[in-house]
């Protein structure tokens, strides 16, 4: 395969050219309630090609590999109908390698049967918890062989395996409607999803709770964010802005993230990358062949880098950092982010919640909104802290704020990071693609609480 698309490759009129052939192989299975509305494993085959002319990009997707060259050809002639200046694209040395993937217990090699079996059980405790009114499981798993070839004498192949499971219980009582979610993921270990009886019961149980629990106050408090919601927030608050797609392409974005400012305190460091080994969203090469990274983000309070493809790189006058990456072979690849995450401070729970006084202890989340700086997102479950103690349970809480000034506001950090695996991340309609994110607690003082 390496020497036939190497000659495909050769004798074009472009700046760049590359070659993605992807086999996969997709099981999917959904419940809403009793009723089972998916159940199977898919199987495609397809490649694209994409060519670089001038800063102009041509891009073909196909589903059948004969006739390569002419699918190469049209590329680089879509283009020249675009490209108008000098390409910018950052160079790198070629790599020529295969990946395999390993895992402890390899997902695809799991009957169907006994994935719906397993599921079967989960949504049975669920469902028969008093008050639950529904369910929603999605589950999903899936094997991915990418073969990447470019002009420049790259050739790997890489062999992925990743799975995911979203758990959520839906409780009513004389009109009143919450839920807990529970979402797991792993880069391809089946057992991950294995032997959750007592969370998923305990998870359904927390929404009844949910239905008596009363509304916090409106209005700003200290408040600590658990693992799971702290990392949210530094992959959707935080993380998109450091896409650098999205920064070149906006002045005001610009303004703001100018390399070197201040955003936090020296205890601050936020980080993405797939060469951290094991999670969704790790990875030895990118889908440009460039190799995985670890980016610092912010370290020790203060912007130092963002995340790069090879042509937002060139453009910026910065390094490509392994972060082009596409949902398959339908899409070209575009700025993801990859596992992101605060790095753990030294402060126990115990000790970040002794002098609070008042405040809210914010936990998971199921929504959310973000508009360049602004962001609003919903937690799961929320604990008033009275006296440096965890109190009642709320209704969840509907936090929001300006990012920025909400860095600022970070004024501890725990010792305890956590990775959640669970869900996806959607950009450019490519949804949902594997990534991790993650946070040790965090305390925020100043931080605007709404009643969810």
């Amino acid at each position: 395969m390496r020497d036939e698309l190497a000659d495909v490759l050769k004798g074009h009129n472009a700046d760049y050219v590359e070659i993605r052939l992807e086999e996969s192989q997709i099981t999917r299975i959904i419940y809403r309630g009793e009723r089972l509305e998916e159940v199977g494993t898919t199987s495609s085959v397809g490649g694209n090609v994409r060519a670089l002319v001038k800063d102009g990009w041509g891009f073909v997707s196909f589903n059948h590999a004969d006739k390569l060259r002419d699918k190469v050809e049209l590329a680089i002639k879509q283009a020249r109908l675009v490209g108008k200046e000098d390409s910018k694209f950052s160079q790198i040395e070629p790599v020529v390698d295969i990946v395999i993937a390993k895992t402890k217990r390899n997902p695809t090699t799991v009957p169907l049967a006994s994935k719906k079996q397993l599921l079967d059980e989960y949504n049975d405790i669920i469902l028969s918890t008093p008050k639950i009114q529904t369910s929603n499981i999605g589950y999903h798993d899936s094997r991915r062989k990418i073969t990447f070839a470019n002009s420049e004498g790259t050739y790997i192949e890489q062999n992925k395996l990743d799975l995911n499971l979203r758990l959520t219980a839906i409780a009513t009582e004389d009109g009143q409607v919450q839920q807990i979610g529970l979402s797991l993921g792993s880069q391809g270990d089946f057992s991950a999803i294995e032997g959750l009886q007592d969370q998923v019961r305990e998870m359904a149980q927390r929404a009844v709770r949910l239905l008596s629990a009363p509304h916090a106050k409106g209005g700003e408090y200290t408040v600590v964010l658990d693992p799971v919601l702290a990392g949210v927030f530094a992959h959707e608050a935080f993380g998109h802005l450091s896409e650098s797609d999205f920064v070149y392409e906006n002045q005001r974005l610009c303004d703001i993230m100018v390399l070197g400012r201040r955003f936090g305190d020296e205890h601050l460091n936020i980080v993405d990358g797939a060469a951290v080994p094991g999670l969704r969203g790790s990875y030895k090469y990118d889908d440009e062949g460039v190799p995985a990274a670890k980016t610092y983000l912010i370290r020790e309070g203060i912007l130092e880098s963002r995340l790069h493809s090879r042509e937002t790189a060139a453009k910026m006058g910065e390094m490509p950092t392994g972060n082009a990456r596409a949902l398959n072979y339908v899409f070209p690849p575009i700025v993801r982010m990859t596992n992101t995450f605060i790095e753990p401070g030294s402060v126990s729970l115990e000790d970040m919640l002794s002098d609070i006084k008042e405040g809210i202890y914010a936990k998971d989340w199921y929504g959310g909104t973000t508009s360049l700086e602004m962001f609003t997102f919903s937690a799961a479950e929320a604990y008033m802290i009275r006296n440096g103690k965890l109190a009642e349970l709320l209704r969840p809480v509907v936090l929001s704020g300006n990012v920025f000034v909400t860095l600022n506001n970070i004024n501890a950090i725990g010792n305890d990071l956590q990775m959640s695996q669970g869900g996806g991340c959607g950009k450019g309609q490519q949804v949902p693609l594997p990534v991790s994110n993650g946070s040790p607690h965090i305390r925020i003082r100043r931080c605007l609480i709404g009643g969810g």
